[in-house]
């Protein structure tokens, strides 16, 4: 890629700013439009599931194979072909007659996802070279999650209560047009001197791993977590891990390469991104269920409602990407892994649901750790790696974001359904002292996850975890022929 000017710089930033932007505001608008696509749609819980799950799924299951592919044949024309297949899903979305249709659409807009964050993410770390300017990059495009969520369930609540939930969708037409218009005019065209070959086998795998995991948790409420066809599917997700350990490493140029994992930062990234997002989608499911199932708000007062925990997101996410950049990853990992095991806690413990001060505090607690921990994920999982695999090594971590979030909805969403089965329809007192009971198991898991992010970050941000990623990026430069990303820099000082 060629030298830009400052100007130039920030302008491709903020093209690929746009395309986080509807892919983050999708998924949050989506959340707070649940309740009525479950009455109009006639859906279950695990159907309810499904429409979150079978995008980032199959977002999941591709990202690697999008950031290779970008790698090889070019980072812009890849990044187009996922604008435009976004924006057609996005349309076909609004279009969909029943749940079956909206999951098959859904995971349209999810093959093109695939192509956007990724390889976002890779034309940042290619354009801004110097560590602390992709730093502040990096937290500019974390705000970016802060501002979806700021605005997302509000601007969902309007369209949901105004005009109905398929207008949803309608929001990701005129950005994703936009920004396939910019990027066509503006971001440069940029390959790896030396790209990976395909990997089928191993995209397999993976397609196998998560979806027959994803599938085995989603419908073992219904279905039994003994009956055949769970353990069938368990198997299958137990089989397909077995195989992408054993065939991976024999591979000159695997799908996954396992030696970015001899990096402790690099490591602990990736297991601080499954935490965390499993924690944020859990707690976008759980309260949109909640506040509209169980207090009966409509979904602009549930979208206001949880206002706090997006104001803190918003507020965070830019200041964790300086202090990344200034100081390192240690200080924003601690402080969310101790928010968001707070909200956990506060939530399983003291009911938080049934008073409003607490309710808001909760909010205000995970919206402080989500909004601090997002910004050293990213950083830490590109810096240190060969620029020539900047593709890959992003996609591994908005891979983990994605994997964690499938579980978060997948894991929340079966102990919920299994806690309010028999309980009667929505607002009956029934169902909404089943709920609440329901939840408190669900919020031990919240607060597992933000124990895990804090325990994790406290390990692998410190002399040793720094040693570790030296190593690494040694090695891959030995390997590739390529400069590494500077893990050595600024950018991961603790």
């Amino acid at each position: 890629m060629p030298e830009l000017s400052h100007r130039r710089r920030q302008l491709v930033l903020a093209i690929c700013c746009m395309s986080l932007l509807i892919v983050s505001l999708d998924n949050t608008v989506l959340n707070v439009a649940l309740p009525s696509m479950q009455k109009e749609l006639h859906a279950t819980v695990a159907g309810m599931q499904w429409t979150i799950d079978a995008y980032t799924l199959v977002l999941a299951s591709l990202l690697m194979l999008a950031g290779s592919t970008a790698d090889r044949i070019g980072r812009r024309k890849i990044f187009k072909i996922g604008l435009l297949l976004f924006t057609l899903g996005s349309l076909l979305c609004s279009l969909a007659p029943n749940l079956e249709s909206l999951v098959a659409f859904r995971m349209v807009q999810a093959v093109g996802g695939s192509m956007l964050n990724p390889v976002a993410m890779s034309i940042i770390t290619n354009t801004f070279t110097d560590p602390r300017e992709r730093a502040r990059a990096i937290g500019v495009w974390g705000g970016v999650v802060g501002i979806s969520m700021a605005a997302g369930p509000v601007v969902g609540g309007l369209l949901v209560d105004s005009v109905g939930w398929r207008s949803i969708f309608w929001i990701n037409l005129p950005v994703g047009l936009a920004a396939l218009l910019l990027t066509w005019r503006y971001v440069p065209e940029s390959r790896a001197p030396k790209p990976r070959r395909p990997d089928p086998v191993g995209q397999l795998l993976v397609i196998g791993l998560l979806g027959s995991l994803t599938y085995a948790i989603i419908e073992a409420p219904s279905s039994g977590w003994t009956s055949a066809r769970i353990l069938v599917f368990t198997a299958l997700a137990v089989c397909s891990l077995i195989g992408l350990l054993l065939y991976e490493p024999r591979r000159a140029e695997p799908l996954i390469d396992l030696r970015f994992f001899r990096s402790a930062p690099f490591s602990g990234a990736t297991v601080i991104a499954v935490c965390a997002f499993a924690a944020l989608s859990g707690f976008l499911f759980l309260n949109t269920l909640y506040l509209q199932n169980v207090r009966g708000l409509s979904a602009l007062h549930a979208g206001l409602y949880m206002l706090p925990m997006a104001a803190l997101t918003f507020v965070c996410a830019p200041l964790s990407g300086r202090l990344v950049g200034n100081r390192g990853p240690r200080l924003p990992l601690l402080v969310a892994g101790v928010a968001m095991t707070a909200c956990g806690v506060l939530f399983a413990v003291f009911d938080a649901e049934t008073d409003n001060l607490l309710l808001f505090t909760g909010y205000v607690l995970f919206g402080l750790g989500f909004g601090m921990v997002n910004a050293p994920i990213t950083n830490t999982a590109v810096s240190g790696m060969p620029r020539s695999q900047a593709g890959v090594a992003a996609a591994v971590a908005s891979t983990s974001r994605q994997i964690g979030g499938t579980l978060g909805v997948a894991v929340i969403g079966a102990v919920l359904a299994s806690g309010v089965a028999g309980t009667g329809s929505p607002r009956s007192a029934g169902y909404a002292t089943g709920f609440v009971d329901a939840s408190t198991p669900a919020w031990w898991i919240i607060g597992g996850c933000g124990l895990c992010v804090l325990l994790v970050g406290a390990l692998t941000s410190g002399q040793w975890a720094r040693r570790t990623a030296h190593r690494t990026a040694l090695r891959l430069e030995e390997t590739t022929g390529a400069p590494a990303g500077g893990q050595a820099s600024a950018s991961s000082r603790s």
